[in-house]
């Protein structure tokens, strides 16, 4: 991907830049609990504000990450609450409650906050429309995905998504009713099936949200599907993970629109 940044600010050489085929008017972006002053057990670069982390702390970093967009607009951040909303973002500042941000106008940028959950970005593959999704297994089920797609006028064919660090299937154990939720909601039972490995725990499994996403997502149309492999879990030193410690930072996943 060709984009460009201004880099100012301290944290960029830390963040990770996804690997996939979207258009150069695209910038997207990951960042690590790296490089920011929140200090233990948000050490250093928390982005969330409703983890009990100071807020001036927060807010000092959440600067730090406008600081090195390529654009001059800050991020439209969201409320999520494991949902299925898309809302569209604005340049205004105002925090708007759902799990997906969609963008059609240049200059604008949308970011999500994870530390486990799955970031999914979305580019149209003419480079003028993008979104991001906040996708825990509750917002997968319930089509937090799908839902982001219908907001673009592109067929799934000429969209491209790039999945960012999430819980691996090594770490993610769930209940039996979640597996069973997943099989009652997809035509693909031998795909869900495979996503869950049984735990060593009665009736519980490991889940593979990797797998449960592309499964959707290819169910959708989508073909062009990128990234996974990571897991939040293991990689304490790049992010930060609910499951291994519940008090804890978020990261934050932001796409947008070049000027």
């Amino acid at each position: 991907m060709g984009q460009t940044s201004k880099k100012r600010g301290v944290g960029l050489e830390h963040w990770l830049v996804p690997q996939w085929p979207a258009p150069n008017t695209v910038f997207a972006y990951v960042t690590t609990r790296i490089g920011g002053v929140s200090k233990a057990p948000y050490d250093s670069f928390n982005l969330g504000l409703h983890v009990d982390d100071d807020a001036d702390a927060v807010q000092h970093n959440r600067a730090q990450l406008s600081q090195c967009l390529p654009i001059d607009a800050s991020p439209q951040w969201l409320t999520q609450v494991h949902g299925n909303c898309v809302i569209d973002a604005l340049d205004d500042g105002v925090v708007r409650e759902g799990d997906a941000a969609y963008i059609d106008k240049p200059g604008l940028a949308a970011a999500v906050m994870t530390a486990d959950c799955l970031p999914v970005f979305f580019a149209s593959k003419s480079g003028a429309r993008v979104a991001v999704a906040h996708a825990g297994w509750r917002g997968l089920l319930d089509g937090v995905l799908e839902n982001t797609l219908k907001r673009f006028p592109d067929a799934p064919q000429e969209i491209c998504v790039w999945l960012g660090p999430a819980i691996g299937q090594c770490h993610f154990e769930v209940g039996g009713e979640v597996r069973d939720a997943f099989l009652q909601a997809s035509t693909s039972k031998q795909g869900v099936a495979q996503a869950f490995r049984p735990s060593d725990t009665e009736g519980k499994f490991f889940a593979d949200l990797y797998q449960l996403a592309t499964l959707r997502l290819k169910a959708y149309g989508v073909c062009s599907i990128h990234g996974g492999g990571y897991c939040t879990y293991c990689d304490e030193e790049r992010f930060y993970s609910f499951r291994r410690e519940s008090r804890t930072g978020r990261f934050a996943s932001v796409i947008g629109l070049l000027s």
